[in-house]
């Protein structure tokens, strides 16, 4: 996690500079004056979270510059085998981004959908063949 943690906090050297600079170059123009070092304050929000949780944890295979690669064998995680819920969720997002362009009626519809669909991958794992 070291690594991604430096390339999040390289960010913020970059952007809030660059939004100092832009600021001065446009006269201030209030888009990219305010957004460009917001941009920076993300990614290091971001660095700072992997930063706190690589120091909690062990050093990944990724982390030693001598790994092997069957160092990094075994589990990845926990996918679920054929489900449809992201597929769902995808489409209530279109909804609700499609509410921008359309009107804002559209926006109750699409959360309406995207909290089922929410909830319907959390809880997936809690019934039918895949129970626990």
């Amino acid at each position: 996690m070291k690594f991604e943690a430096k390339l999040f906090l390289f960010g913020v050297l970059f952007f809030v500079p660059v939004g100092v600079i832009y600021a001065v170059w446009s006269g201030g123009e209030p888009v990219g004056t305010y957004g460009i070092p917001l941009v920076g304050g993300m990614a290091g929000m971001i660095g700072g979270y992997l930063w706190l949780v690589g120091k909690r944890i062990d050093d990944r295979p990724e982390d030693d510059p001598f790994g092997e690669i069957e160092q990094g064998a075994g589990d990845q995680g926990v996918f679920s085998p054929w489900s449809w819920w992201p597929l769902v969720l995808a489409l209530a997002a279109s909804i609700v981004f499609a509410a921008l362009a359309v009107g804002w009626w559209l926006l109750v519809p699409g959360l309406a959908l995207g909290a089922i669909a929410l909830v319907g991958w959390v809880f997936e794992f809690s019934r039918g063949q895949h129970a626990h």
